[in-house]
């Protein structure tokens, strides 16, 4: 039944879509000498989205929240994370032709720590991202917009130091797919 549901495929769709505007804009941003680019870049495009697509997750981990919360039917979690991965692995792709050498692609544990510390603060990124998701599900546009594009922005740039503060599973998954480089991907 709702596979033939209308509703069902457009979902899919900005899943994907999103994800796609998500990650290649985080990666442009990337190429940049300052880690600042990333996280502000991720803030404002996850705001817009928020807006303009009516508030897909563009996020496995956000994804699998909903899930476990009964937010979301199985069937529809499991397409939208394959969307997710899919507009994913496509921004990773075309983001690796244009920029030199694949600047900024992979998520790296930084030196400042462990990937042990890593996995605490990307964790904890993560869960501040999550609580806000569920805080803004019934709030209109602009509110979850910044709400949102906020919470991206600032786990980003608690967690970047040490994980590089992806908090996306989609967003470290498709670069390492594209590059090969999967050095501790399981921490993002």
């Amino acid at each position: 039944q709702e596979l033939r549901s209308g509703c069902f495929w457009r979902g899919l769709l900005a899943e994907a879509l999103g994800t796609l505007i998500f990650v290649g804009v985080v990666l442009g941003a990337s190429a940049a000498p300052e880690p600042l680019a990333p996280a502000l870049a991720g803030g404002l495009v996850a705001g817009g989205l928020a807006c303009a697509l009516g508030g897909p997750q563009a996020n496995p981990a956000l994804t699998l929240a909903l899930l476990c919360t009964r937010k979301l039917s199985a069937l529809r979690g499991a397409g939208a994370v394959l969307a997710q991965c899919a507009g994913a692995s496509l921004a990773a792709a075309t983001a690796r032709l244009v920029l030199p050498d694949g600047t900024g692609l992979v998520t790296r544990v930084s030196a400042a720590g462990t990937a042990g510390t890593a996995l605490v603060w990307e964790s904890f990124a993560t869960f501040q991202l999550a609580l806000t998701t569920f805080a803004m599900a019934e709030r209109a546009a602009p509110q979850a917009g910044l709400a949102l594009g906020s919470a991206v922005a600032a786990g980003a740039l608690a967690a970047g130091p040490f994980s590089g503060g992806s908090m996306n599973p989609a967003r470290s998954l498709g670069p390492a797919i594209v590059t090969g480089v999967w050095d501790h991907h399981w921490v993002s």
